[in-house]
């Protein structure tokens, strides 16, 4: 059985947004990672690296561990399931 996602809500200052979810299969590895970042990003993470920094900025960040970041189980289950589709690609 194949499962394709057609959408991810994300709740943002209280709104939710829908943002349309790629298969992962058709994404590069920039596209993953800015996917993975921008819901770490969403839920205030302060990042580390100077590419995070320079595409996400740092301003509002509240979280300096990823444990730490609040995210609901959907949120944590796709970063997952994204850095698992970036080790089958071989992403940086």
């Amino acid at each position: 059985m194949r499962i394709t996602i057609v959408a991810i809500a994300l709740c943002l200052a209280g709104a939710t947004v829908i943002i349309p979810a790629v298969s992962a299969s058709a994404q590069s590895c920039d596209q993953l990672w800015y996917e993975r970042n921008s819901i770490y990003k969403t839920a205030g993470y302060c990042f580390k690296t100077p590419r995070a920094i320079s595409t996400f900025g740092n301003a509002g960040c509240l979280h300096d561990s990823e444990d730490a970041v609040p995210l609901s189980p959907d949120q944590r289950e796709r970063i997952a399931w994204i850095v698992g589709i970036e080790r089958q690609y071989g992403c940086r």
